[in-house]
């Protein structure tokens, strides 16, 4: 008799997307990304650590010149591509395009911002699986007020690649803001960016619930 051949369909592929090509115009001269966060860390490391923990494949989105940030990133198993960006819609489109070309297979993405390292693993495990199980467009939500990191289904891909200007992808979670899952979480990390030296200061200290809902969805 002969043995019966077993296909094994793999789970549908959701890609990580890191957001670091930005000009950090607020935290003065330093870089805010590579600033130390924890231990031999920095900013971005932290942030691209928690995204890779739970989701093997990340493209980064990094400055044509930020050699410091290429290699750290790439070290920790990113796929990293740099992107001359003066919007941030343009450095979006770009790693939008590059995981397209990267993982033809993908079936949807978890878009997540360098300056976040706050955001715990296990929310952006959530955000993934909700979107691995079919959800359109996932966003986490803390205490009534939404954050990051925000699913896309490979469904809104052209939309995703129609964004224009500073506002990235805010147009296209409030053009289909019907097909949002609202994801309730107890992560005040998903609200909190980094883009000042205070900023900072308040995250190192595990006291930085000051500003909460800075950056909601300025993806």
């Amino acid at each position: 008799m002969q043995n019966a051949q077993i296909t094994l369909n793999p789970p549908p592929l959701v890609v990580g997307i890191l957001l670091a090509a930005g000009f950090s115009r607020r935290f003065g001269d330093a870089d805010k990304l590579l600033q130390p966060f924890e231990q031999d860390a920095t900013v971005a490391e932290v942030s691209a650590r928690h995204l890779r923990q739970v989701i093997p494949f990340v493209v980064a989105v990094i400055r044509p010149e930020n050699s410091t940030l290429h290699a750290a990133l790439s070290a920790l198993g990113l796929q990293v591509v740099m992107c001359d960006a003066h919007e941030m819609a343009d450095s979006l489109k770009y790693a939008i395009q590059a995981a397209q070309a990267l993982f033809p297979a993908l079936s949807g993405y978890v878009l997540a911002l360098a300056d976040m390292p706050l955001i715990k693993p296990a929310t952006i495990f959530a955000v993934a699986q909700h979107i691995q199980t079919g959800a359109q467009i996932v966003q986490p939500v803390f205490q009534g007020k939404r954050g990051h990191p925000v699913g896309f289904s490979r469904r809104f891909t052209p939309a995703l690649l129609s964004v224009q200007g500073d506002q990235g992808a805010r147009g296209v979670l409030k053009q289909y803001a019907e097909e949002i899952t609202l994801l309730e979480c107890t992560d005040h990390g998903i609200l909190q960016d980094i883009d000042t030296p205070e900023a900072l200061r308040e995250a190192r200290s595990g006291s930085g619930e000051t500003g909460f809902g800075r950056k909601t969805i300025d993806l």
